[in-house]
Parts: C-alpha cells; structure tokens; sequence
C-alpha cells in the first residue's frame, strides 16, 4: 500500500508539538522568580543554545536520513558500538521521558478538575491516556498526522490568545507592572533575589528545557519526505517560531500581572495573570491540548529509535516488525511497558524520573555535534550521503554546541539531583541511581546479550 509521509509543514508542525509541552503553562513563574525582568533575556539565550543544538542536528539530518535520529547519527559517525549503546541509552531516556509527559498530564489534568490524586486514580488515568495514544497510533499516520497537526494548531492558538489578550488589557489600562518585578516584596522580603552570575546562569538552564524535544524529530525521518531536504529548514524554523511564542508569553505575563505568575499556586500558572473566565478555560484547555500533543509526538519518535536499531540488526530482528497499516507494533509495546512500567515502579515521583530522562541529553549533546565535525572531515565509519558540506553548520555551531553544553556540565547540580530531603538532612536518592544503572548499564547489556544469541542462532541456520 501506498505510504502517507509527513510533508514540509506537517515536519514544522511535529517539531513545535514536540517542544511545546507542558512546561510553558504550568512553570513560568520558575524563571521570573529566579532572575525577575531579566527572564526573557533568559529565555532568548536559552533559544539561541536550542537553535544551536537544532542547527547541529539538522546537519547530521542532511548526511543521515535514516530513522533513529542520534542512535543513526553516532552509528555513521563512531561505528556499531557507539551506535548501539548511544541507540538504548536514547531510546530508555525517551521512553521514561514519555512517562514524565503522560504523569504530567494525569496530574495536571485532575488538579485542574478536583480530582483526587491516589496512586490508583493516577494508575487508572495513566492506563487510559496510553490506551487512547495507542488508538492514534494504530489508525495509521493520516489520522497520527491529523491529530498532531490539530494539537500543536491548539497549542499554539491557546498561547497566541494570551498575548493577544494580555496585549488588549495593556493598551486598555494603561498599566505596565514589568519595570516593578525587581521591587515587588512579600512579608517584608523581596520576591525577586539578587542578581547573580550563577542564579542567572540556572535560569537560562531552567529555560531551556522548555526547549527541548528537537533532539527526538528527525527520530522518524523514514516516515517523512525527502528528510535530509526538509529536516534541515523544519527545526530552525520551529525553533524560531516557539522562541517568539516564549518570549512573548513571557513578556505580556510579566506586564499584565508578575505578582500573580510567581506567587500562584494554581496548576496551569498563566491563568493567574487573568481574571475573565474565558481566558482562563481557554488557557487551560490550550494546556491541556498541549501536553496530550506532546504525548502523541513522544509515541511517535520513541517506538522508532528502537525499530531503527532492529533494522540495522543491533537489537532482536522481530522488533522491527509492522502492522498492515505501516505501525511498529511491536517496538510500540516495549516502549509503552517502559513509560508506564518506570513511572509506576517509582510511585508516580516526577523528580526521580525527570532526572533518569534528563540526564542522557547531556551525553547526547556532546557525541552528536562531534559526530557532525567527523562527517565534515570524512572520517565517518559508515557510508553516508554526499551532502553539500558547509564549515559553519558542519564546524562551527557543532563547537559552539559542545562548549556550551560542557558549561552547563559544569553548572548542574549533580548532588541535589541525586539526593532527595529525609529527616532535614540530604541522603542519596537510590531510587534515581538505580534507575539511571538500568539505563545506562543493565538495559544496554540485556539488548546486547539477546542479540548476540539471535545472530549466533542465525549463523548456526546458515551452516
């Protein structure tokens, strides 16, 4: 039968749903209240570290078109070995990284409505948030493409709104609170701290990650049109696109009612600088809509790292297979009982699993724009295609995209992410080490056990 690929634009599109999540709804405040008037400049240079980032992976997109994006990429680049371990590693962070997004939603979705949040009821809606995304899946990729397109249109309606309305209430009351952040006082104690170099340096971290999931696009470049055409204009331009969004939501919060944006404790923290009900439902469905989005584009890049990797004969064969409507079934299933399996093992607690999915992409940032320098000076391991070779996207962004991420080694706070608060004092979090072991070290080792024994059976049926 014949296979509806992803065009152009739908390209934009999955790369805006795939960024845009839930974390411009539910935690602008995080930033204003780190750096006051300064969070959008946080915001813009941590725009210029995803677009460097972006611009570094749309270049390996133009030498290698095959799904499996970083896993593909580090294939070409470093040989079979780099290739596989960095394709599990990209594949355990991404499938937990999902169970992060459908938490997320569960917990948003019933904060929102009153519900309560046992770990039974959370159980019971996780279960069904993945049933649904399934549904989707196995439709084919004309329904997936719909949705997609639908959601991150929603998305993005929801947040063009708020700077629409946030502008109109500007110009009808005259009143801008920006240039009075800095001074704005709780209890007597200001709620903005100091400048530091290094507090605005967390800031632009903290920020970024509102950013990232352009790393997982080109994932599924099999499944799109001329990908190594299109992957290197879409991601720039979606990069672009969501900056804008970001900043200007950012802004026109921090003008109509900053007060409200870092003292709310209301779950989807924009609708506190509105007070109409009408805004407010739209903004909350515009949340909504947006990480449901998010879900949907996560079970469409992460099932396809590990199929990329069943093809090219690193994991069992039988992976790879399909259904008649062109869905990778299989790969699916095991990347589902990891998203909703991990979560679940660790009690529905977002900080241990933020920090096991989190943690990879600093490996990734730094393998992948070296990757691209060895392309550049043909030293690739694998055959590649003859890409038109440009020093300052091949050379010059992979460099900046090293140091910068190399600088944000230096500044994460590793202990903290790793310990958890017990009885006033900081013990190790067993729960983050053990997790971040089964990824980086017994889930690699498995895939490569099991392998070996289907290629060594494959051999034996040869001879």
């Amino acid at each position: 039968m014949t296979k509806t690929k992803l065009g152009f634009w739908s390209i934009v599109l999955l790369a805006i749903n795939s960024i845009i999540g839930s974390g411009i709804f539910l935690t602008p405040g995080s930033v204003v209240s780190m750096v006051g008037s300064k969070a959008p400049l946080a915001y813009f240079l941590a725009a210029l570290f995803a677009a460097t980032l972006a611009i570094t992976f749309a270049a390996a997109a133009k030498y290698v078109n095959k799904s499996g994006a970083a896993y593909s990429y580090a294939k070409a680049a470093y040989g079979e070995n780099m290739g596989f371990y960095m394709g599990v590693v990209r594949f355990f962070s991404a499938s937990v990284a999902w169970g992060v997004m459908a938490v997320g939603v569960i917990r948003s979705t019933y904060s929102i409505f009153g519900w309560n949040q046992s770990f039974g009821n959370i159980t019971l809606g996780f279960v069904v948030l993945m049933l649904i995304i399934m549904v989707v899946n196995l439709l084919g990729r004309r329904v997936f493409t719909i949705i997609n397109d639908l959601s991150t249109i929603g998305k993005l309606g929801a947040l063009i709104l708020l700077i629409i309305a946030g502008t109109v209430v500007l110009l009808k009351t005259g009143d801008n609170h920006f240039a009075e952040l800095d001074q704005l006082t709780s209890g007597g104690k200001p709620l903005i701290p100091a400048f530091t170099t290094s507090g605005f340096v967390m800031a632009v971290i903290s920020a970024f990650y509102a950013f990232t999931g352009f790393e997982a696009v080109a994932t599924g470049s099999e499944d799109m049109q001329e990908p190594e055409k299109n992957l290197p204009r879409a991601i720039p331009l979606a990069i672009l696109i969501i900056a804008i969004i970001y900043i200007g939501t950012i802004a026109i919060a921090m003008m109509v009612n900053p007060v409200a944006l870092v003292k709310t404790k209301q779950v989807v923290a924009l609708v506190a600088i509105f007070h109409n009900q009408v805004l407010q439902d739209v903004i909350l469905a515009g949340a909504i809509i947006s990480m449901f989005g998010i879900n949907v584009a996560a079970s469409f890049h992460t099932p396809r790292v590990l199929e990329a990797m069943a093809n090219e004969n690193q994991v069992p064969q039988f992976i790879a297979r399909r259904t008649k409507l062109n869905f990778p079934l299989v790969s699916f299933a095991i990347t589902l009982l990891l998203a909703v399996g991990i979560p679940m093992a660790f009690q529905y607690s977002l900080p241990t699993i933020i920090v096991i999915s989190a943690t990879v992409r600093f490996f990734e940032f730094i393998v992948i724009p070296l990757g691209v320098i060895r392309f550049y000076r043909g030293k690739n391991r694998e055959a590649i295609l003859p890409a038109k070779k440009n020093p300052f996207t091949d050379v010059v962004m992979p460099v900046l995209a090293v140091i910068v991420t190399i600088v944000l080694l230096a500044r994460y706070d590793w202990v903290s992410e790793f310990s958890i608060h017990q009885g006033g004092h900081m013990v190790a979090n067993w729960y983050a080490i053990f997790g971040m072991a089964f990824g980086f070290i017994i889930l690699p080792a498995i895939l490569f056990l099991l392998t070996r024994r289907e290629r060594q059976a494959n051999t034996n049926k040869e001879n």
